[in-house]
């Protein structure tokens, strides 16, 4: 595929894949890792089915912690502020206004990638969209956002992300570098 020529119906097509894609995820981490390790006593042996888990808001699982390398763990962290724990103390009403506002984001970026020529634009806009609804479903399910990745060099920690937090920043950085370097080209073709 060639992302410079991305029509507008494959970028809703990717931001559907991405949140897809960051929900099965969260759904196989909780269900299949995290689950089983914080709450060995009341584990069943079949988890929960992806549809029934997205459908029906269960408590946040309790932290837990399982190490996959030398500097990388799967954790279970509710976050409540925004990606990487930013504003993360911001009490009971943080998560709804974080969700108002994640929501008027979406709709302005939406109408960006709508009327956008460029398909990288496209891509990287789609990117974003797809994870912060992503992140949105979970404020709404569970008044906070499941951060399971855990990069770390001995005691010093990355804060703990999640795919919607990985695709909303690679978005954002792709739509930097298209305008600080094909942006900047453009005009300067467009003013010779």
């Amino acid at each position: 595929m060639n992302f410079h020529t991305l029509k507008l119906p494959q970028a809703l097509a990717i931001t559907a894949l991405i949140f897809i894609a960051d929900q099965v995820s969260k759904w196989f981490v909780v269900e299949q890792i995290i689950k089983p390790l914080a709450l060995p006593d009341r584990t069943d042996p079949s988890a929960m089915p992806f549809i029934a888990w997205l459908l029906h808001a269960r408590d946040p699982m309790p932290f837990a912690q399982d190490q996959i390398l030398p500097f990388f763990n799967l954790v279970m962290v509710w976050n409540k502020g925004v990606s990487f724990g930013i504003f993360n103390n911001h009490g009971a009403s943080g998560p709804l206004l974080l969700t108002i506002l994640a929501i008027a984001i979406v709709t302005m970026f939406l109408i960006w990638m709508v009327r956008s020529p460029s398909g990288l634009v496209r891509l990287s806009i789609a990117m974003i969209i797809g994870g912060a609804l992503g992140n949105v479903v979970d404020r709404l399910r569970f008044g906070a956002v499941a951060d399971f990745l855990d990069f770390h060099l001995g005691n010093l920690h990355w804060p703990a992300f999640n795919l919607a937090d990985s695709t909303i920043c690679l978005g954002i950085a792709m739509l930097l570098i298209h305008s600080l370097f094909f942006d900047t080209q453009k005009k300067q073709a467009a003013s010779q």
